[in-house]
């Protein structure tokens, strides 16, 4: 299991995967894309994210509710390899590990969230949709899969003393999305250029 999983964060390291999507664009609050580029190209090491409380919470959250999106959902046959990665066709630097995957007649990506909602500005994040940053991990998934739609299974955490979950499913069907999906595939092929002829991007500033 362990050799496995050191070569998947070696692997990692030959492209650009799902939670690398939104800093290309400048949509990741806490990564910009001048320093995803570093990272790239060896000239920093990515943090170590693991050991944070948010991250472990997550990670042990996320089996615990891909049964549950299996029970809400009986008829979707939801398949789950930690460490199976999916490369686009034409551009294999564009990869994802997914949390499950949707096996039909159509096919799905499945993606599990959990987040804590900590003030009124991030509940505004998800009034209308997707926060940005997930939204556009998706279409990365889309990208690397090839699937028909993707299924973004999120529970929110709201509430101090009396502490309240919401649980939330967006359906983002394939083809409702073709050009986010190739704003996004143009985005990534110039940024891995930069990567390999290690051309320093224009850095790109997050809103808050």
């Amino acid at each position: 299991m362990e050799r496995n999983r050191q070569q998947w964060l070696e692997e990692r390291k030959t492209g650009i995967g799902a939670s690398d999507a939104a800093a290309i664009l400048g949509m990741n609050q806490w990564k910009t894309n001048v320093q995803l580029w570093q990272e790239k190209t060896g000239e920093v090491e990515p943090e170590d994210i693991s050991g944070k409380s948010v991250v472990k919470y997550g990670n042990a959250a996320e089996s615990l509710l891909r049964e549950l999106f299996i029970l809400d959902f009986p008829h979707y046959n939801v398949k789950y390899d930690e460490f199976k990665m999916f490369h686009n066709d034409k551009y294999p630097f564009i990869f994802a590990t997914l949390d499950g995957w949707i096996n039909g007649e159509k096919m799905g990506v499945l993606e599990i969230k959990t987040t804590e909602i900590m003030n009124p500005m991030q509940w505004s994040k998800w009034k209308d949709g997707i926060p940005d940053n997930y939204y556009i991990q998706c279409l990365h998934q889309l990208l690397a899969t090839g699937y028909d739609f993707a299924v973004l299974k999120a529970q929110i955490k709201h509430g101090f003393e009396d502490v309240k979950l919401t649980t939330r499913h967006y359906f983002i069907e394939r083809e409702d999305v073709l050009d986010d999906m190739e704003y996004l595939l143009e985005a990534e092929i110039k940024f891995w250029d930069q990567v390999q002829n290690k051309v320093k991007p224009a850095l790109i500033l997050p809103e808050i």
